[in-house]
């Protein structure tokens, strides 16, 4: 494994960068007490060419490698949570499935104007009641002819009143358990969709979460995404990829809430010194760099896999654990070192804090993932192959 970045991600790294710190962090705040998104952000990011960094450019992305996605989200979350989610749902759990396992057709129908950020996409799985028991979907879709008749509630969908589409999964054969769901691609202006948003969040108040519903929405046979029945295989192979993009994003957290508490360490002052030359000011500024490094040599190998075509679920599924769970630890003691004011949203800490929370809970809790990892220790679990694996990375026929 070389996991030295070469120029195409620094300077990937770098336009985003300079996007987040002159577009997004001066205005963040100010969002984010509005708790609405600000309407520039995704089509600037569309401009920018980063709805589509990792989708070949045959199909109207940038033509990067997954380890460049990575980068990307940690660079994003380093400004605020709201766009990691952005790229989790509309690249990591939207487009990339579809690269994964659609037609041409759809490749090219839908893939293409998501990729070039003429449209957004959004992720449909969690219900009201239905988080980690995925089996269980209450959604139905029945087939007549040639079309299926869609009906569901979706509940905590990222960009649910800004998505033009969704990856949607509901229950062809509802006695069936995990093998009676099917995946199929919504429009959102499909008769019969509509959508909300909801307010009063925690954290990544800055963003559109909200809930989809469909009665009786009509969707063509062509806009099935792989065979019936397939739809739980398809929504893990899913989270795969969202979970890379969630791990590098908490990444970025842990990173900002390193770099917030230095500055405020050398600029603070308690008993005559900075307080950055107090030991337990010191022992919280070295766990953060720990916590960073760990985090980040975890999501790089899982992004170095994904770049091999090897299967990564155990690999991606330590890296979001990791980094979800440390993220948290690093804001609480960033707002710690900066005491009083770290109660306050003077600084952006109070806002890390509260973004934290929300990754531990979606893509998989950190109780999920905890079992998982023991199962794979135990030998309980072996990740058979799936019909269609994410492709490797092949940069002549990516760029090409």
């Amino acid at each position: 494994m070389d996991f030295a970045l070469n120029e195409e991600h620094l300077q990937a790294r770098k336009m985003v960068r300079d996007f987040a710190q002159k577009e997004v962090m001066p205005v963040i705040g100010e969002w984010d007490r509005k708790q609405e998104m600000n309407p520039a952000f995704l089509p600037r990011m569309a401009e920018l060419g980063i709805l589509g960094i990792s989708i070949p450019v045959r199909y109207g992305g940038q033509g990067f490698d997954y380890v460049t996605l990575g980068l990307v989200c940690e660079e994003l979350e380093r400004a605020d949570t709201t766009l990691r989610v952005i790229m989790s749902v509309h690249m990591g759990l939207n487009s990339l499935a579809l690269l994964q396992w659609g037609t041409e057709d759809q490749k090219q129908r839908i893939l293409a104007p998501q990729a070039r950020g003429e449209q957004y996409a959004g992720f449909c799985l969690t219900e009201p009641g239905i988080g980690s028991d995925v089996q269980n979907l209450r959604s139905t879709a029945r087939k007549v002819g040639d079309k299926y008749i869609l009906n569901g509630e979706k509940m905590w969908i990222s960009l649910a009143s800004k998505a033009h589409n969704f990856l949607y999964f509901a229950k062809t054969d509802p006695e069936a358990g995990a093998r009676g769901i099917t995946a199929f691609i919504i429009n959102r202006d499909m008769p019969g969709v509509t959508t909300g948003d909801i307010h009063g969040k925690l954290g990544v108040r800055a963003g559109s979460t909200g809930w989809v519903n469909c009665a009786d929405v009509e969707v063509p046979v062509e806009n099935r995404l792989g065979e019936e029945g397939e739809g739980f295989k398809i929504a893990m192979s899913c989270l795969d990829n969202g979970r890379y993009t969630v791990g590098a994003g908490a990444t970025g957290l842990i990173r900002a809430c390193l770099e917030e508490s230095l500055k405020y360490a050398h600029s603070r002052e308690t008993f005559g010194v900075p307080i950055a030359q107090h030991q337990l000011v010191k022992q919280k500024i070295g766990l953060m760099q720990q916590w960073y490094d760990c985090a980040f040599l975890l999501n790089m190998r899982a992004g170095w896999m994904k770049n091999e075509g090897i299967r990564n679920t155990r690999e991606t599924s330590m890296a979001k654990w990791y980094a979800t769970d440390q993220s948290v630890q690093a804001a609480l003691e960033a707002v710690q070192v900066h005491g009083a004011y770290g109660f306050s949203d003077e600084y952006p800490v109070e806002r890390y804090l509260r973004n934290s929370k929300g990754a531990v809970i979606y893509e998989g809790t950190s109780e999920i993932h905890t079992l998982m990892q023991a199962d794979y220790a135990l030998g309980f679990r072996d990740d058979k192959p799936l019909r269609c694996e994410l492709p490797a990375y092949d940069a002549d026929v990516w760029q090409s």
